[in-house]
């Protein structure tokens, strides 16, 4: 992995819609919402960096790692909930295939964004971090989003089962790496 940067990463979103064809789309980041890490996207902490990579340097990795692409993004951009991306997944590529399974089961439903913080302040009262600007690197498919009701709603033509007990089990895993810290 040399030459790939230490970077910060926020498992804050799900997929809504995901086609045969192994297109999808989803919002990879919410504005406005305190995570389990105690970080807040704020409205345009994305603006920058879009401008200057571009939609076309962002990677699509699987679980934040470089050595497996595993599509491309079509469109990135900011809407009024947050850092709305649509893509798609390689066909050709085992991995892809095997993502595109495991979200058509309901096993995966994560987006996660990989970062270099530009611009934050901490709240000294609440503890919250604020990310003001994001130098957005990739965006990954992941197991776990950190927000834990922002969650995959449906996948072409079936509803996904209720996600209360994967929040709890995502709680209660941030509970004890707080304690363990």
């Amino acid at each position: 992995m040399t030459g790939y940067p230490i970077l910060e990463r926020k498992f804050t979103a799900g997929i809504d819609a995901l086609s045969p064809d192994g297109s999808f789309s989803g919002h990879a980041s919410l504005f406005d919402r305190v995570d389990l890490g105690r970080d807040r996207v704020r409205r345009g902490a994305f603006a920058a960096s879009l401008a200057k990579r571009g939609v076309s340097g962002i990677r699509m990795l699987w679980q934040h790692d470089p050595a497996e692409p595993i599509g491309v993004w079509h469109s990135i951009e900011e809407d009024e909930d947050g850092l709305f991306v649509r893509g798609h997944l390689a066909p050709d590529a085992a991995r892809s295939r095997d993502a595109l399974a495991l979200l058509r089961q309901g096993a995966i439903d994560g987006l996660s964004i990989g970062f270099k913080t530009a611009r934050s302040r901490v709240d000294k009262s609440t503890g919250i971090r604020d990310l003001v600007e994001i130098d957005l690197w990739e965006i990954s498919l992941v197991t776990f989003p950190m927000l834990p009701e922002a969650r995959v709603t449906g996948l072409k033509g079936r509803r996904l089962p209720d996600g209360a007990r994967l929040e709890s089990v995502l709680r209660s895993a941030a509970r004890q790496l707080r304690q363990s810290s």
